[in-house]
């Protein structure tokens, strides 16, 4: 409601595009090997939202034809795909974005369906893998005006950070991969009911708690964080992330070793629900490639995780991931709890904001000149600060 500024409806959806990718990069390759891809992607996430606009109305008691005003945010893929801009070049270095600077434009010149002359602004991107989510999350999270060094981080299949030092803004994307989403792990799902999202184990104990408090069914990436954390803990997995024989619960299985997590009769389905090493290992990535990303902008600034004043976490996994796991297997820095934020989906906040104010506007504009990008990809020391970051330790 653009006069009271409430949300007066509100929903999400998975994004259709992962019919045609997995991740981003499998996407822009989708669109390099496909004539039609590019006009096909974007078709397919305007209809979606096309879709989620006429049902948000239905539940708001209006009608799309009454709504004047879009903001859309979003990876600096996700934003060239939606527009129907060449994505080729994000796929390869330097990773340029085809546009940068912040866009104002009539929504139905890219299809959506609202009033007459809608206006659809999109905020700056930042760099290939830094978008106008970024942006929006800054915006947010008010770590431009921040007096205090703070740094915030988004975690998902990229994972963006911003560290605020001195009136300086840092930012990098670190390919985090898709294991904390619940892919790539053996029994992995998003979070859904009957996903383990809790885990503790005392000796030979193991104690779940699933979404829905359902029998489980399989582990999201909140659970997965807490199993490996509690293995780490209970020196089930050694901090190169191997599985220790003859600990509780650990069994071989084809010359490897597994961890169970839930025996068979425990489970909605009837199966074993187990961590490989494997996971440990998709974890261990996901995790390093984090780490190395705060290290590397920590380095940039010239200062060390021990000044970090205040810990932004943003994002949907970063709303349900438990802040001591993370500090356990090394992948946030040992600070005090007290220092540490879980602020949801800001990037959201951030695009409910632009939507209502031409200042907050400016203001995100004003964001993407202050903020200095750092390329991890060409960074000199990355390869070494990352396989430091492997270890399954406090750091």
């Amino acid at each position: 409601d653009l006069a009271s500024g409430e949300t007066v409806a509100q929903m999400g959806a998975m994004n259709p595009q992962i019919a045609y990718g997995e991740d981003v990069i499998s996407r822009i390759h989708y669109t390099n090997e496909h004539a039609s891809g590019r006009p096909l992607l974007q078709d397919t996430v305007v209809a979606t939202l096309n879709e989620m606009v006429s049902e948000l109305c239905g539940v708001a008691g209006t009608s799309p034809e009454q709504v004047v005003e879009a903001v859309v945010v979003g990876n600096t893929a996700m934003h060239h795909l939606f527009l129907g801009l060449p994505v080729e070049q994000l796929g390869r270095a330097p990773y340029v974005p085809a546009v940068g600077h912040a866009l104002d434009l009539r929504a139905g010149d890219v299809g959506l369906r609202l009033a007459p002359g809608a206006h659809l602004y999109l905020p700056p991107n930042i760099a290939g893998y830094v978008g106008a989510d970024h942006v929006a999350m800054v915006l947010a999270t008010a770590l431009a005006e921040s007096t205090q060094t703070t740094l915030a981080l988004d975690i998902g299949t990229n994972t963006e950070i911003c560290l605020a030092h001195r009136g300086r803004l840092l930012s990098c994307s670190c390919a985090s991969g898709p294991a904390f989403e619940g892919a790539h792990i053996q029994d992995g799902m998003r979070a859904a009911p009957g996903a383990i999202e809790r885990v503790r184990i005392a000796g030979t104990e193991v104690f779940l708690h699933t979404i829905g408090n359902r029998p489980p069914i399989g582990i999201c990436g909140s659970g997965i964080l807490d199993a490996v954390a509690e293995m780490v803990r209970e020196d089930i997995v050694d901090r190169r992330g191997v599985l220790q024989q003859g600990r509780p619960h650990v069994r071989a299985n084809d010359r490897t070793l597994e961890f169970v997590l839930a025996e068979a009769s425990r489970t909605a389905h009837g199966r074993d629900i187990v961590v490989t090493r494997r996971d440990v290992n998709e974890v261990q990535l996901a995790k390093a490639a984090i780490r190395a990303g705060i290290e590397v902008l920590l380095a940039q600034a010239g200062i060390g995780a021990g000044e970090i004043a205040g810990f932004i976490v943003a994002g949907a996994f970063g709303t349900y991931l438990d802040v001591r796991s993370a500090i356990a297997i090394g992948m946030f820095p040992a600070l005090p709890q007290e220092r540490f934020r879980q602020v949801g989906n800001a990037a959201g906040t951030g695009a409910r904001q632009l939507l209502i104010s031409a200042e907050r506007r400016r203001a995100a504009e004003d964001i993407a000149r202050r903020i200095e990008y750092v390329e991890l990809t060409t960074y000199p020391a990355f390869a070494t600060v990352f396989l430091q970051a492997m270890h399954l330790a406090t750091q």
